[in-house]
């Protein structure tokens, strides 16, 4: 047998097939069995519904379908997927289709320079990222970095937001391998030239080991981290605090933007 006669016949090699739906008419077609080519496709299938629909609804503009035997999606010829799933092409396969669903539309990837380690999206106007490259991000849409969090000197672990009283500003609480927590302050709302730099407002030193979770109370004025150390620590965030250390911002001008001091507890 040569090599034409071969593809002639698995040209010709048909199936029995009954297309069922669970789909309202138009979109239903008569549940006979037809013969159609082993060979076709998702779209051949698709096409040939698309017929059978107009022949009884000229007016039918064509839309895609996805098609399911034994309640599995087909993704390759008839004939493979018999082939792969051991169905006997024998007898009358049931076919059912639904409507194709659509791509989801994926925005474009806000770009980090390592592992992208942590990630609080419980504020709806903006997510903040943790990275290893040290740095902690805030994001108001996808690529568009509005904050920069400078200053952790290791790979950031954990990141929380930790006030957010429907206000303009937010403090947020970073925790990272450098073995501290750093809390954050900036104006969601600030008009400058993204992305800016910010610093930390208040460093929270007394971990052993690498700091690799913060969560916070509900009021937002504490905060609670988990270390390698084998320690919870827990911390107020208000810049007063009740031990009578006070936790001043000093802000100096650099490059026309508010540059924090960083100031340890």
């Amino acid at each position: 047998m040569d090599i034409d006669t071969k593809a002639e016949e698995e040209n010709s090699r048909r199936v029995q097939v009954r297309f069922i739906t669970k789909l309202k008419p138009p979109l239903k077609v008569a549940p006979t069995s037809i013969a159609i080519p082993s060979n076709l496709t998702r779209l051949g299938l698709s096409s040939l519904v698309n017929n059978l629909i107009q022949a009884t609804t000229p007016d039918w503009n064509p839309q895609p379908f996805d098609f399911l035997i034994d309640g599995e999606l087909v993704r390759m010829s008839l004939d493979n997927f018999l082939l792969a799933k051991a169905i006997s092409a024998e007898k009358i396969l049931e076919i059912e289709y639904i409507k194709a669903v659509a791509p989801t539309k994926h925005e474009e990837p806000s770009f980090h320079d390592d592992w992208v380690s942590a990630l609080d999206g419980s504020d709806p106007r903006f997510i903040v990222t943790g990275c290893y490259d040290g740095l902690a991000r805030v994001w108001k849409a996808a690529g568009v970095c509005t904050h920069v969090l400078e200053g952790h000197s290791d790979g950031v672990t954990s990141v929380r937001v930790i006030e957010s009283k429907g206000g303009e500003g937010v403090t947020v609480a970073t925790a990272s391998k450098d073995r501290t927590l750093r809390l954050w302050k900036f104006d969601t709302e600030e008009s400058v030239n993204y992305p800016m730099k910010i610093r930390a407002f208040k460093i929270l030193r007394g971990h052993g080991g690498s700091v690799q979770c913060v969560a916070a109370k509900k009021s937002g004025d504490m905060v609670c981290s988990g270390s390698w150390d084998c320690t919870i620590n827990l911390w107020r965030t208000n810049e007063l605090d009740n031990d009578g250390d006070l936790v001043s911002v000093k802000k100096r001008k650099v490059n026309d933007q508010a540059d924090e001091s960083q100031l340890e507890v």
